[in-house]
């Protein structure tokens, strides 16, 4: 290699190098940005409505120089920017306060319900993927079609029907009527005190014990909200995959497939779903992560001991610590798995690698 190819060669590594460097810059600032967009809204949140939380936890006759005592040892007293700060500083360190309703600290509260909520919703999710895609699949191979019509029908459903309302009905047909699933809740009282869970997950801590009495009983309490929540996920999912499907059916390369003699099947579930596949890797991400934000109204219904049902509860009791925590929690994970999806959308599309 000559000396101009060599001085070439290493230009265009530094160039490579300060474009990857100025990408990972620019997310961090996003990163950073949005987080802290987070916290300013939660933080003001707290203190634009119309609860002292002082008086939460004191009560409301509680003598008045415990309430100012409280006040200055919460920093309650401060400037507005000094609680501000405080608050991020706790945040980031993951202190978001004692619950009043609980007594515990609101850390050890989320850790211990999170795992509900993400076994309803990563449930959910793989129902929702499991039927959308192959729903998506079909709806765009017969345009036009009966079946094309009847998915769409079924996705309009999904995004039309109010979740409280389908998950009342479901209760009363699906438990009530038929006793085709178990009573609202995760576990039976027989199998609570009997089981020891690790993870948090039930299904999995019961499957890896050989407890299989425990899984079926753990199985039967979480399919009916886990395939509400999944119906759901499957309305937006089939949706996206037929909007793909359509457009990847419509290129060049399809015809040129078939020109070739390549059977049907094979261009529509190998080569048109492979490239329908990278925008639907973040169609399922962010469904995926509605679902873990968005499971507070079936957590409810279902008694499900999950986040959700943690701040309906904290909110009904005008315990803001727990509130603010857990909004702030499921704000976290929504963004890091918006970054996970575009990490996972740049790592399977060469286009955007190369830019």
């Amino acid at each position: 290699m000559t000396l101009p190819e060599t001085t070439q060669l290493a230009g265009r590594r530094r160039a490579r190098a300060n474009g990857w460097a100025g990408n990972a810059l620019r997310f961090l600032v996003i990163i950073v940005t949005t987080y802290l967009g987070l916290l300013a809204v939660t933080f003001f949140i707290g203190r634009v409505i119309p609860i002292d939380p002082v008086l939460a936890i004191l009560g409301d006759r509680a003598p008045a120089h415990v309430v100012e005592r409280t006040r200055e040892l919460l920093g309650f007293n401060k400037p507005l920017y000094q609680q501000f700060y405080i608050y991020v500083r706790d945040a980031l360190t993951g202190n978001f306060g004692t619950s009043v309703l609980t007594t515990n600290p609101v850390m050890a509260d989320i850790r211990r319900v999170f795992p509900a909520t993400l076994e309803l919703a990563t449930f959910g999710t793989i129902i929702g993927s499991l039927i959308g895609v192959p729903l998506g699949v079909l709806a765009a191979v017969k345009r036009g079609s009966i079946a094309d019509q009847i998915v769409r029908v079924i996705g309009l459903v999904g995004y039309s029907v109010p979740i409280f309302w389908l998950a009342l009905l479901s209760l009363l047909l699906f438990y009530a009527r038929l006793k085709w699933v178990a009573f609202p809740g995760r576990i039976d009282i027989v199998y609570e005190y009997s089981f020891t869970p690790v993870t948090g997950l039930y299904l999995i801590d019961s499957a890896w014990q050989g407890q299989w009495d425990v899984f079926r009983d753990v199985f039967r309490h979480i399919i009916l909200p886990a395939s509400l929540l999944g119906y759901f996920s499957l309305a937006y999912i089939s949706r996206m995959t037929r909007s793909f499907m359509l457009n990847e059916l419509a290129q060049e390369y399809i015809v040129a497939a078939r020109a070739k003699g390549l059977s049907e099947s094979r261009i529509i579930w190998v080569h048109a779903l492979r490239n329908a596949a990278v925008p639907l890797v973040t169609v399922i991400a962010l469904s995926y992560a509605g679902l873990l934000e968005g499971s507070v109204l079936t957590e409810t219904v279902f008694a499900w001991p999950g986040l959700g049902l943690y701040i309906t509860n904290s909110l009904q009791n005008a315990d803001m610590n727990a509130v603010l925590g857990g909004t702030i929690v499921i704000g976290s994970v929504f963004i890091a798995i918006n970054i996970l999806s575009d990490l996972l959308y740049r790592t399977l599309d060469p286009r955007t690698r190369a830019r």
